[in-house]
């Protein structure tokens, strides 16, 4: 394979665009590829664990620095911050735009690989129309399409518009889910294809993993039902608690255990306290996969999600499911790997829930289900060869280069 030269850009990213970005990062330098990674500090720290990039200087706590990226300590990536928020910021916006544009002109890629629409339309406006680019080159422009627009009208409106600007402007648009394929295509975007999205590797927890997981959860014999994912509205939590609520006679009474952090930990955790609902908010957590197995089923009641990793996780672990049905939910898990409710609906998901505690052999079939599906799951080498076989194809074009 051909030594590419590649630039991954990111924006202010939640997990599931993080981790996916730095799967990619991290498997096309092992393979010999040329790679560097543009974001904001905050967001490369998080998800390139001692990455070194000199500051933006546009950023409000930016130092003085050079424009060069810097490489991280064991690492052949370089970094480069430039502060994209997840948020329009008219004069910063401005700003990180040119110090993108420097930084892809000092890189001189090949292909930018741009994650979620703000990043998408950032590295659009820094290479400029088609048939131009930064250093000489006509850099292949990837967006990869991770979510759905915001909720509200004006939110809704700007992220529309940098929608637009990243779906015709990309070489290649690249969708987690089939709604978002739709919509890109719509926008006007050329060569859509299906990302593949996989969840992060994870050892299998031993079985005194998995005990100190319940010890922690304090359920002792009663069921555990688990959530985990960001305190957002996007997550559905207050419909979950707003279901819980019908549980609360049951005997034994369940334990809904939600593990995340996020912008609605103090409200959600005063509307269970309010309404008497026996809720354990777990906080952020690094024992997913023992919590998992030591749950007696998953719940996810998330008003969207594409390619939700916590639902591939559940399929690996083959723990029974009650998800919503939206976005790509039901692609990953099919009609037998989960029991899928409207989303919004507290009535279906309580239903639901009680339908699998009440029932062994209809838990014990969609664990099994889940199962199955799970190890037809891609993995983390899927990824990157579905990647590099873009980028190969896209820099073989004559047309990429001045």
């Amino acid at each position: 394979m051909t030594r590419l030269r590649i630039c991954y850009v990111l924006a202010t990213a939640a997990a599931g665009t993080g981790y996916h970005a730095a799967m990619l990062a991290d498997g096309a330098d092992a393979r010999g590829m040329s790679v560097a990674v543009f974001g904001p500090s905050a967001t490369l720290t998080r998800f390139f664990p001692g990455a070194q990039a000199p500051a933006d200087p546009d950023s409000p706590d930016g130092q003085e620095a050079g424009d060069g990226p810097a490489a991280g300590p064991g690492r052949g990536i370089r970094f480069g911050a430039v502060e994209i928020a997840d948020r329009p910021r008219p004069g910063r916006d401005a700003s990180s735009a040119r110090r993108l544009r420097r930084l892809l002109a000092t890189e001189d890629p090949q292909v930018v690989h741009a994650h979620g629409t703000r990043a998408g339309a950032f590295a659009a406006l820094a290479l400029g129309p088609r048939g131009r680019g930064p250093a000489g080159l006509v850099p292949a422009l990837v967006v990869t399409m991770h979510n759905a627009p915001p909720r509200g009208l004006a939110a809704g409106l700007v992220y529309r518009g940098l929608e637009r600007v990243a779906a015709r402007r990309a070489d290649a648009v690249l969708c987690a889910s089939p709604d978002l394929a739709g919509r890109m295509r719509r926008l006007g975007a050329r060569g859509v294809e299906r990302a593949v999205v996989p969840a992060p590797a994870a050892a299998p927890p031993t079985a005194a993993d998995v005990d100190r997981a319940r010890a922690d959860l304090g359920a002792g014999d009663r069921p555990v039902v688990l959530a985990v994912g960001r305190l957002a509205e996007q997550k559905g939590f207050g419909v979950l608690l707003a279901a819980a609520r019908a549980w609360q006679q049951r005997d034994p009474r369940p334990l809904v255990a939600i593990a995340g952090e996020g912008p609605l930990a103090g409200e959600l955790a005063a509307a269970a306290q309010r309404h008497g609902t026996d809720v354990r908010f777990l906080g952020a957590r690094r024992d997913v996969p023992a919590l998992l197995a030591a749950a007696d089923l998953v719940v996810v009641p998330s008003r969207w999600e594409a390619r939700a990793l916590i639902v591939q996780e559940a399929l690996l672990a083959g723990r029974p499911v009650v998800a919503s049905r939206v976005g790509g939910i039901p692609e990953l898990t099919g009609e037998d790997a989960a029991l899928l409710v409207p989303a919004g609906d507290a009535g279906a998901l309580s239903a639901a829930v009680q339908a699998v505690l009440d029932d062994p052999a209809l838990a014990a079939r969609l664990a099994a289900a889940a199962r199955a599906r799970g190890a037809g799951l891609p993995s983390a080498a899927d990824a990157v060869d579905a990647a590099l076989a873009v980028y190969e194809r896209l820099a073989a074009e004559p047309r990429l280069r001045a």
